[in-house]
């Protein structure tokens, strides 16, 4: 997929929280699923003085996501994920069939 829908936020908020950003600079998490597109590929974007780019975004459905996916977002596997998301969103379920945009990205050096 190369045609993708305008940004819904800026790419600076794509990970915020603290744990995730510091999973981010230890090289534990490469993706971040998000309801809209945060970037593109071939964007960066900053934590901490350190930079880093998206390489890949593709529209996924929470059904699809497996431990390694999982492992990626910086999780031990897929019920920690899933438990830390449903804790953030109160009252939000889990639909299978939701899609997600799934940013991948990599450190610059």
């Amino acid at each position: 997929m190369t045609n993708y829908p305008e940004k819904t936020c800026t790419l600076d908020r794509l990970v915020r929280n603290a744990k995730l950003v510091r999973a981010v600079l230890e090289g534990n998490k490469t993706e971040q699923r998000r309801d809209g597109v945060y970037g593109y590929p071939g964007e960066t974007f900053e934590l901490e003085g350190e930079r880093f780019e998206i390489t890949s975004l593709t529209h996924d459905r929470l059904r699809d996501m497996t431990d390694a996916d999982a492992a990626a977002e910086g999780f031990g596997d897929l019920a920690s994920y899933r438990s830390l998301i449903m804790r953030m969103h109160k009252g939000m379920k889990w639909d299978e069939e939701h899609l997600v945009w799934v940013h991948r990205f990599q450190r610059v050096e």
